[in-house]
């Protein structure tokens, strides 16, 4: 039998999900995290989670993890020193940058700009020309080459990166420094922007390689630190790391091009979705994330989840593929306040975090947060699991009635207040990745999980009519079912460039198989067999002059039926749904990239029995909770009895190992074959 183990590590908990591919059965498991050395919480948690599945380490074949080391190296600006070569007269490419500035009008004022990843004294040109037809203009210059990387080498550079002008065309300069590098600084990792992004735009290119060089000590410490203690713990199976973009690589190519994970950890719950999706019938979600810090939204389009070309970390935008998620800082722990100058109740996007915690965790947080709120109410019962897990409803009560005193109001609506606050925060959130981008929202579903996604759902989808709200089977580890149940995906660019009207579809054609050709290399070399992997191709088109591109998968085959005129047709369609106008200027073909997908998973979800559609029998006690402006008799489940087609009407609260989920008066639930509770109007 043949088991694959998810793990998500997440700031509080760390959660994992074995699945058993034969029979489909699952056992999953929470424990904290430990942020010293993650691995070490992971270990903790396979050891847990094997002697739950009454197995040894040895057994599991597929390691799967979504991990945040790379996001927080460069949240935290604990990346490596890098040292940047690039060609001469273009040193201060990182400090000039683009010129677009974040925020309002005044920006420009207040607006500290980041200090560039390669810092100036850390960059070095070197003599050597390429031109933008991939012809040497200027021979490259060994001794020069060795006497700058001289320079490097006593500054104390942790990694490399070379990045020389038109690489993207012809990466052969590149590839003489990177052998000179190898030998001057040993044990120095060199990451060469032609192999990183053979893309154009010179300042793009170089971003994303010193990005990718940055954190390439990072995480390549924390991979072979993983590797050896999981070998010493008897596992000997494959260890892959989710992508950005929500497929899989292989620890070796994560190593080498940690830039591509760099989202790694949002990107499980919307591969997590796409699988409860397929399982439930459901074509098309919103997703709802919401964890004890922030909430992470995504669209899901006839499961197909939307894909951008860059990949935002903090004020770190670069050119790497990347599930289009938004995060806005509304969790359960976010806090609420009342500043003195507006007197103007406020949620987030500071956070109570961990530690210390919301009041109610009785672990000495004082400040009110969101999860207060929910205690306060009565949508979060004090005795969780059974009474084997006690919240301090009192302490929650007295957090909140400061916020009450200082808005002047009762305490109830204080705490009714801060729950519809952080629910506008998500709602403003979710318009940003359906409405703005020219989709109607009562046209999905809206899924919720994390710790915290269940409580809000109902409430989330009123706001943005997405109906039915859906709380999916193991809501808190959704992260880690979307780590174990997604395929291996790897990608190559190259840059274009031409105008429409002088390009032939046969042109193109060749130059998407000899990039298939390479990216399914790549994938067999992880060990995927050649039967089980497909190729998907994508065309970046603008109208000549406009300074970004709209991505487009297109298929061989539909280019040799429709022509390069059918792409331009799509184009046209596409750019008139994003911004609502067409141009009559001449398209241009900017960047082809090619896609190379494993065998994706066919896990099936295990079918709960049918029950009469009576819950009684997973009724745990009657309850009382505040809805609507009064105190409302509700009743409280037991999620582990619940049945197939069993309905339950709101008010009512659903309470699991790993989350609590709130159906709101009004509304009705129904549990659906495979356990996932959808909620609607009544």
């Amino acid at each position: 039998m043949g088991y694959r183990l998810g793990v998500d590590v997440g700031g509080t908990f760390t959660d994992l999900l074995l699945f058993n591919v034969d029979t489909g059965a699952f056992w999953r498991h929470k424990t904290p995290s430990t942020p010293h050395d993650s691995s070490e919480g992971i270990l903790n948690g396979v050891t847990a989670i094997c002697a739950e599945a009454g197995i040894s380490a040895d057994a599991i074949e597929y390691f799967l993890h979504g991990t945040t080391v790379a996001t927080n190296a460069v949240l935290e600006g604990k990346g490596a020193r890098v040292g940047l070569v690039t060609t001469e007269g273009y040193r201060h490419i990182m400090q000039i940058a683009r010129s677009y500035v974040p925020g309002g009008l005044a920006a420009w004022i207040i607006w500290p700009k980041p200090t560039p990843l390669a810092r100036l004294e850390d960059t070095v040109t070197i003599k050597g020309r390429i031109d933008a037809a991939g012809n040497e203009v200027r021979p490259l210059d060994e001794n020069d080459v060795r006497t700058q990387l001289g320079v490097l080498k006593a500054q104390g550079v942790e990694a490399i990166t070379v990045s020389l002008v038109n690489a993207y065309v012809s990466g052969a300069h590149e590839a003489v420094v990177g052998k000179l590098a190898a030998e001057i600084l040993p044990g120095v990792p060199v990451s060469l922007s032609h192999e990183v992004l053979p893309e154009m735009q010179e300042y793009e290119r170089t971003l994303t390689t010193v990005a990718n060089a940055a954190v390439r000590p990072v995480v390549g410490k924390y991979v072979a630190n993983l590797r050896t203690r999981l070998a010493d713990a008897g596992m000997a199976g494959k260890l892959s790391l989710l992508r950005s973009d929500g497929g899989l690589m292989s620890a070796q190519k994560a190593e080498e091009h940690p830039v591509n994970i760099l989202m790694s950890g949002p990107a499980g719950g919307v591969t997590g979705a796409l699988w409860v999706g397929k399982n439930a019938g459901i074509r098309n979600i919103l997703t709802l994330d919401v964890g004890g810090t922030s909430t992470d939204v995504a669209l899901i389009e006839n499961l197909e989840p939307r894909r951008q070309r860059t990949t935002e970390v903090g004020h770190l935008s670069v050119r790497a593929s990347a599930l289009d998620v938004k995060t806005v800082g509304a969790g359960g722990g976010s806090i609420a306040y009342v500043p003195d100058l507006t007197k103007a109740l406020r949620v987030g996007p500071q956070s109570a975090g961990a530690v210390p915690g919301p009041v109610a965790y009785g672990k000495g947080g004082e400040l009110p947060t969101v999860t207060d709120a929910n205690v306060v109410l009565g949508y979060l019962p004090e005795n969780l699991l059974g009474g084997a897990f006690k919240l301090d409803r009192e302490g929650a009560k007295k957090a909140v009635q400061t916020i009450a005193d200082a808005l002047g109001i009762d305490l109830m609506a204080a705490a009714r207040g801060i729950i519809d606050i952080v629910n506008e925060n998500m709602f403003g959130a979710l318009r940003m990745i359906s409405v703005q981008q020219g989709y109607d929202p009562r046209h999905f579903a809206l899924m919720g999980f994390g710790g915290a996604g269940p409580l809000h759902v109902n409430a989330v989808a009123r706001l943005m009519g997405s109906w039915p709200a859906v709380s999916p089977v193991s809501p808190g580890v959704l992260c880690a079912l979307g780590d174990a149940t997604t395929r291996m995906r790897t990608e190559t660019a190259r840059s274009f460039s031409r105008l429409a009207t002088t390009t032939q579809a046969d042109e193109l054609i060749a130059i998407l198989e000899e990039m298939a050709a390479q990216t399914r290399a790549e994938l067999l070399s992880d060990g995927v067999p050649e039967a089980d992997i497909t190729s998907e191709f994508e065309v970046d088109v603008r109208y000549a002059g406009q300074a970004f591109e709209v991505p487009l998968t297109i298929t061989p085959d539909v280019l040799r039926a429709d022509g390069v005129a059918g792409i331009l047709k799509r184009f046209d369609e596409e750019h008139h749904r994003l911004f609502t106008f067409n141009m009559d200027t001449p398209h241009e073909i900017v960047n082809l990239r090619a896609v190379a997908l494993g065998k994706a998973l066919d896990l099936p979800a295990a079918e709960l029995p049918k029950g009469d559609g009576n819950p009684i029998a997973a009724k745990m006690r009657d309850h009382t909770l505040w809805m609507d402006g009064r105190e409302q008799a509700a009743v409280i489940y037991d999620r582990s009895k619940l049945r197939q087609g069993d309905v339950i009407p709101g008010p009512a609260i659903v309470v699991e190992m790993d989350s609590t989920t709130l159906i709101e008066s009004g509304c009705i639930a129904k549990v659906d074959a495979v356990g996932n509770i959808l909620i609607n109007l009544a």
